[in-house]
């Protein structure tokens, strides 16, 4: 008999397909989208109202104990935090900077600005605390001219703080002040006292109102703050709830450590627990060796209803499930969903979630994902429960519109929507350049179809159209499918892979190490990644890989680490962790040289050795 997957009520996705006369194929869901409201904080009024004892947001105190904030609280903490801004004069052209990451009073100073008229920008820690010459954070507050900065510590932030915030803004901490600025405490601003004021900007927020900026990691130059009105954010979570009907049914309870500064943990993780009555426990792990027992922890007290994470995420993951029955029972639960994005899910660690499930509970758990962008808010293209695969992105969710425009052999990707932008703020040229002429996002992504003869079964992400490029026989190579592949094939020894080969004869790599794994292959060595054993190893995968390949474009013929990490200063690394494939290949361009050098340099793996 086969194995049951665990009952989740999942919406269905059809779609219509009408060609067009260019070779164009307009998608469109035969399901329309549900009403939704004007502004997000309307929820967290019903919620309040309906629930208010019910935990809205929880996270760990110093101490390890959970400080919870219920929906009746932060009601009453928007509200007062609402008049703070109000009497500060903030708006568009002097919104809230957030420069810190997830926690509760991230949470309501954010919740507090929207629902008051006043866009907030949550920004990447890592151009405050990665980052050596700041200037990504003086090019976003340079744009944005905030009002207001907030950093919840403001010793750690103070390098940052020094480096780019003008000394005539006002500057809020939750503690830690710095000794060289005077700075307002997050709880004299919770301590103002509401007035009729905050319900009367409460009324005037309608759809068209910003909700707040989030900025692209700036893979394609500096970040860019990609404008989020309160109808993206209303319309993307009743499309959710389209695909996702179950999160309306039981109040989803999660466990999440993803950034609020991108679009996948701010708008729709904390939209979705805010849109349905839920409760987030905010985790402070990171999906790293380095920081995920802090997850584990978390996860051996709380079990999600429904579980969110990137691929690198799962991977850690499953390393402990597979050592801990008793997380194993608490994680497996009661959640009826898993779900994914960022990257393709590599099938190994797919296969092994499925196996832990099974053996722990009798059930397969439902694995979704999909596809979308900061400027789509982001939730647009989402899977059918009955194709599921790594790779598969699926359908255009109710309310989105897909057009598959063809593009040098490709079908590029173009959305159109009430979740998609309305540009990017105060940069017009760019704005007029993310659509075309009908209206639509150009997303920069390629889709295939999964199956050419049923279409319904919906497409796999089939690269970045920007990344392709052509060898020197004319063979364009296909970098986001043979990215994917490589790095699912070479783990756990290679992290990821840059591709190379513009113009020239053959494929070749750039690898970012996973250096104790590659150390686990010679224990006693100095330098790991010079190492025969290691050097072997991957020479062995790749010619696995090249016996599989279709012609030259699929086939990697040499190969070299990248001893000198990312730098995301450099814009090699977005602040996602994602690298730059472009920049990379442009700042080491000497080591790409090595790839071809004629006799080839011994610290380069080749096929053919």
């Amino acid at each position: 008999m086969p194995t049951p997957t665990r009952p989740v009520h999942l919406g269905s996705l059809d779609a219509t397909f009408v060609r067009g006369a260019d070779g164009s194929i307009l998608v469109r869901p035969t399901r329309g989208l549900r009403a939704y409201p004007a502004r997000l904080t309307e929820r967290l009024e019903h919620w309040a109202r309906v629930a208010p004892d019910r935990v809205f947001m929880a996270c760990r105190e110093h101490g390890g104990d959970w400080r919870r904030v219920t929906y009746a609280q932060a009601l009453r903490h928007v509200r007062a935090l609402g008049q703070a801004l109000l009497d500060r004069k903030l708006s568009e052209d002097r919104p809230v900077a957030i420069l810190s990451g997830n926690d509760l009073e991230h949470a309501l100073l954010g919740l507090a600005a929207m629902h008051v008229g006043v866009p907030y920008a949550p920004i990447s820690t890592a151009y405050s605390l990665v980052s050596t010459d700041s200037s990504k954070l003086r090019h976003i507050l340079g744009l944005l001219t905030p009002g207001l900065v907030f950093a919840a510590d403001g010793a750690a932030y103070g390098r940052a703080i020094r480096a780019a915030v003008p000394d005539d803004v006002e500057l809020a901490v939750t503690a830690h002040p710095t000794n060289d600025r005077p700075a307002t405490a997050f709880a004299e601003l919770l301590a103002t006292v509401p007035t009729a004021a905050v319900e009367e900007a409460a009324a005037k927020v309608g759809p068209d109102s910003i909700g707040k900026f989030l900025f692209t990691s700036g893979s394609t130059g500096l970040p860019k703050g990609v404008v989020n009105t309160q109808r993206m954010l209303c319309s993307n979570q009743a499309m959710l709830l389209e695909a996702f009907p179950m999160l309306e049914e039981e109040p989803p309870v999660i466990v999440d450590w993803l950034p609020w500064n991108h679009t996948f943990g701010g708008n729709h993780n904390v939209g979705l627990v805010l849109y349905n009555g839920g409760t987030m426990y905010i985790d402070d792990g990171k999906p790293v060796p380095s920081g995920i027992a802090e997850t584990i922890r978390n996860l051996r007290e709380i079990a999600p209803t429904v579980y969110f994470n990137v691929p690198k995420g799962y991977e850690e993951l499953v390393r402990y499930l597979d050592r801990e029955p008793a997380l194993r029972q608490t994680f497996f639960s009661r959640v009826k969903m898993l779900f994914y994005a960022g990257a393709g899910l590599a099938q190994h660690v797919w296969d092994e979630l499925e196996r832990l499930a099974v053996e722990t509970t009798g059930e397969r758990i439902v694995m979704m994902t999909g596809l979308g962008a900061t400027e789509t808010a982001p939730f647009a293209i989402v899977t059918r429960p009955d194709c599921t695969g790594s790779g598969i992105v699926g359908l255009p969710a109710p309310g989105v519109e897909l057009k598959l425009q063809p593009n040098g052999g490709k079908l590029e990707a173009r959305l159109r929507g009430p979740n998609i932008m309305p540009g990017y703020w105060r940069m017009e040229a760019l704005s007029r350049e993310a659509f075309d002429a009908d209206g639509f996002y150009k997303i920069g992504d390629a889709l295939a179809f999964v199956d050419a003869g049923d279409w319904q079964k919906g497409f796999r992400f089939d690269g970045r159209i920007s990344e392709d490029f052509k060898l020197a026989t004319g063979t364009w190579v296909s970098v986001g499918p043979m990215r994917a592949k490589l790095v699912q094939r070479l783990a756990p020894w290679v992290r990821d892979a840059v591709i190379c080969g513009h113009d020239a004869g053959y494929v070749a790599i750039l690898m970012l190490p996973d250096a104790a794994a590659c150390a686990a292959l010679c224990p006693d060595a100095e330098a790991p990644l010079e190492h025969a054993l290691v050097q072997a190893k991957i020479r062995a995968l790749l010619r696995e890989l090249a016996r599989e390949s279709t012609g030259s474009s699929t086939r990697v013929v040499r190969a070299a680490f990248l001893r000198e990490p990312p730098s995301i200063d450099a814009g090699e690394i977005t602040d996602k962790g994602s690298i730059n494939q472009r920049a990379v290949i442009a700042r080491r361009a000497g080591l790409v040289q090595t790839l071809y050098a004629d006799p080839k340099p011994p610290n380069v793996i080749s096929i053919e050795d």
